[in-house]
């Protein structure tokens, strides 16, 4: 136990540079104190005393300003960083490795029951105010930008922003989030196909009024001539 306690101290201070001393670490960080608070609530979950896991995963909540849920697995050197708002749902798992920043969501998109919050697999690392919700999977070492709404699989070593969610980034190496294979954006592509209707119907258009003017050319040229013969 104090073993993980030691690993867990020394992980704030590899991912927080404003972390001056242990003592401080040990008495200002709420997300560390969320951590230990979530594996002794966890630890009555799997043992069915739900009634008492969730008041101390409650506990735990007014202290500290997040909300794990007792049945979430939670990894190994987990960091989460100013972590007021952070919510995580009861099936949501979180790798080893992985940081939560501020406001983050592991959270569902219904009423449904079984696997319905989403797994982060090693390394991951979800952004200031992200959501990612449902029994989706985001693959190792990817990131998820700040404000992003992740709602489909993630592959592993990306970079996903935008609401919803969309890879930009893959394997180190810029990828147009519109290309075949990588994860196209359903919206985007709904405005591609609005916008190249509207072309169609605005050439359509401008080609039916040039007929119309040029008819209606004729039609004047035709009445200047009658009128000129009948004079």
């Amino acid at each position: 136990m104090w073993t993980r306690l030691r690993e867990d101290v020394r992980v704030v201070f590899e991912r927080d540079p404003a972390a001056k001393n242990w003592l401080e670490v040990l008495l200002c960080y709420p997300g560390l104190h969320a951590l230990w608070i979530h594996r002794v609530s966890h630890w009555l979950y799997r043992r069915r005393r739900y009634t008492l896991a969730r008041l101390i995963s409650h506990l735990g909540r007014f202290l500290t300003g997040i909300e794990i849920h007792p049945g979430a697995r939670v990894g190994s050197r987990v960091f989460i960083d100013h972590g007021m708002g952070v919510v995580i749902g009861e099936t949501a798992e979180i790798g080893d490795d992985c940081t939560l920043y501020q406001g983050v969501t592991l959270g569902g998109t219904g009423k449904e029951r079984g696997k319905r919050h989403p797994t982060l697999e090693p390394e991951v690392i979800v952004g200031v105010g992200a959501k990612v919700l449902g029994p989706i999977t985001v693959g190792r070492n990817s990131r998820v930008g700040g404000g992003a709404v992740v709602v489909r699989d993630v592959p592993p070593n990306c970079t996903v922003v935008g609401i919803p969610g969309r890879v930009v980034v893959r394997d180190g190496r810029r990828v147009d989030p519109l290309a075949h294979g990588d994860l196209p954006d359903p919206v985007q592509e709904a405005l591609r196909s609005m916008q190249r209707t509207i072309d169609r119907l605005e050439a359509r258009l401008q080609e039916l009024e040039d007929r119309a003017r040029a008819a209606r050319e004729t039609q004047e040229q035709a009445d200047v001539r009658q009128a000129a013969a009948g004079s």
